[in-house]
Parts: C-alpha cells; sequence; structure tokens
C-alpha cells in the first residue's frame, strides 16, 4: 500500500522500519521540524526524520496542517492510509479525510485507559500492573477513535517507563504491520472504546518531577520507574557543599521508619510509609551511577533530610 507516515521520537521509528521492511511504499514522512539540543544548541533533526532519510523517503516538516495548501500537499502523496505514531501534532478533520482507508494511529495504552500525551509514564506512575499497545483510526478527538487491535504488556513491579517505551516499541511496530496486512485484505475491523474506564494521560510537567517523601514508599518507588530515565524524579541533597539536585532513577521498597525525606542508612530514605532504597542516582552534570559509586564521592550522613 501507499502510505504517509507521521511521527516524530524515538519510539516511533521500528514501526516506521517495519513498514519499510513488509515491502510498503511509503511516499512521505511527515515530522517535527528540527529542534535546539545539547549543549551547542544546534539544530537536530527527529529520530524519525534521521530514519526516514536514510530509508530514501521524502521527508516533510510542516509547522501547521491547516490550511489549503496543507491539505493539498497531502492529498498530493495519494496515499491509502496514513500512519501516525507519536507525531506530536494534530491533524485537522480536512487532513483525517484524505486518504481512502483512513488514518491508523499507534498508541502506546490499553485505550481508553490513558489517553493523551504521555502514556507509559502515567500507567506506571499509578501503579498499572498492565499496559498495552493500540492501533484505532484517528477521528477529531482525542484518542477517542474505534480500536482495531491490541497487545498486552506485563508491568514487573519495577519496571521504569524507559523499559516499557522500549518493549512497547517493538510490540506497537508487530502490531501496526499486522493492522495493515488486515486492511489491505478488507479485513480491519474497529470496535468503538467503552465510555467507563476513560483516564487522561496529561503531559508530565516540571512540577512533578520533585519526590514526595510524604507519599507511602510504594508510591515514591512507582513515581521514580515512572519518569527514568526522562524527566527524572528528583529530589535536594545536601552532599557537604549546600543542597544540590539529585535524579533518583531506580529505588526498591525497603523496611525502616523514620521523618519523611530521612536517610536511614546509606541511602535508604524514610517515607510517609515504609522506605524506599535508593538503587541509581545521578548528580547534576554526571552520569548515572549505582548508590555504592554515588556513596564513594558523596557525603550524606545518617539522620540527613533529603528536600
Amino acid at each position: 500500500m501507499r502510505i504517509v507516515f507521521m511521527g516524530t521520537p524515538d519510539f516511533a521509528v521500528p514501526t516506521l522500519s517495519e513498514i519499510v521492511g513488509h515491502g510498503h511504499d511509503v511516499v512521505a514522512a511527515y515530522t517535527r521540524a528540527p529542534a535546539k539540543a545539547g549543549r551547542g544548541m544546534e539544530l537536530r533533526p527527529s529520530p524519525v526524520h534521521r530514519a526516514a532519510e536514510r530509508f530514501g523517503i521524502p521527508v516533510l516538516t510542516p509547522t501547521t496542517l491547516r490550511g489549503e495548501d496543507s491539505v493539498a500537499t497531502f492529498q498530493s502523496h495519494d496515499a491509502d492510509v496514513a500512519v501516525v505514531v507519536a507525531y506530536g501534532m494534530i491533524l485537522p478533520q480536512a487532513i483525517l479525510d484524505v486518504p481512502a482507508l483512513g488514518c491508523l494511529n499507534l498508541h502506546a495504552s490499553l485505550l481508553p485507559r490513558w489517553r493523551g500525551a504521555a502514556p507509559i509514564q502515567r500507567a506506571i506512575m499509578a501503579g498499572d500492573r498492565e499496559t498495552g499497545v493500540a492501533v484505532m483510526k484517528m477521528e477529531k478527538g482525542l484518542d477517542t477513535g474505534p480500536v482495531a487491535m491490541a497487545e498486552r504488556l506485563a508491568i514487573a513491579p519495577d519496571m521504569t517507563a524507559g523499559e516499557a517505551h522500549d518493549r512497547l516499541a517493538v510490540l506497537g511496530a508487530d502490531l501496526m504491520v499486522r493492522a495493515l496486512a488486515a486492511l489491505s485484505r478488507g479485513g480491519l475491523s474497529f470496535v468503538p472504546q467503552p465510555e467507563a474506564g476513560v483516564t487522561y494521560a496529561a503531559k508530565i510537567g516540571n512540577d512533578e518531577a520533585r519526590i514526595d517523601w510524604r507519599r507511602p514508599a510504594r508510591e515514591v518507588h512507582d513515581h521514580v520507574r515512572g519518569l527514568s530515565p526522562f524527566p527524572g524524579a528528583f529530589c535536594e541533597m545536601d552532599l557537604g557543599k549546600g543542597p544540590e539536585r539529585v535524579k533518583v532513577l531506580r529505588t526498591q521498597p525497603a523496611s525502616g521508619s523514620g521523618e519523611p525525606g530521612q536517610v536511614l542508612d546509606d541511602l535508604t530514605v524514610a517515607c510517609g510509609e515504609g522506605a524506599v532504597r535508593l538503587l541509581q542516582v545521578q548528580r547534576a552534570g554526571s552520569r548515572a551511577m549505582d548508590a555504592a559509586e554515588f556513596l564513594r564521592g558523596a557525603q550524606l550522613a545518617r539522620g540527613t533530610r533529603l528536600g
């Protein structure tokens, strides 16, 4: 089939690769425009942009999809279907109406739970025991379209958002090519999402990354792994030169009690209920390191309160 692919981050790259590998004709790749990044603030193309160029696919980076010119350009691709994976831009109805077979979206949750921008992080932060990927037909609402296929993934008690992301990217790529195969045969059917169980996965705000030690240990643990590796949950530690921000990337529930944020021994920290042990941390400007390595270069006395 002739396909327009629309995506931006690393999560979308396996799906693009699988579509190309299964012999589909990807006539154009839409992605977000290069953004400034790194210490030099140089313009960097998105992961999908780079992958599409390796495959020799024409890349488009429009700042809007609204207006007659945008619709005319989209129509010129003469695509059978559009495949959308974490594109990061709203598709207006005029664009959704162009492909003869519609626009398919790969979403990283078991819809209708966790519609929206950050489904993987929100599922883990909420302590969900499973998540998944779903292929749905796009409509004007936010992730409200009918679902054709889904795959489930168990969330292990210590699984981080980064680990779930990588597993789901691979599951989703396979799911989408199977959906496209069924679509090409006229055998892809869609079921409306139930009204019950709808939740929304809002974008992670900067203010959410600070660890609240007053919460129960299980919630602190879920919060940390839900934000690992990015943006990273953080707290403030006084390591001998005044308070500094330190990211906490891995924890495990531990025994112990004390005032919330109190260091009980080494890097075991009291929570509102129970305690957690910090397993992997990262100081500003440094790499991630395990607790033992961190303590060799940091002074953190028992009884210290973390902010």
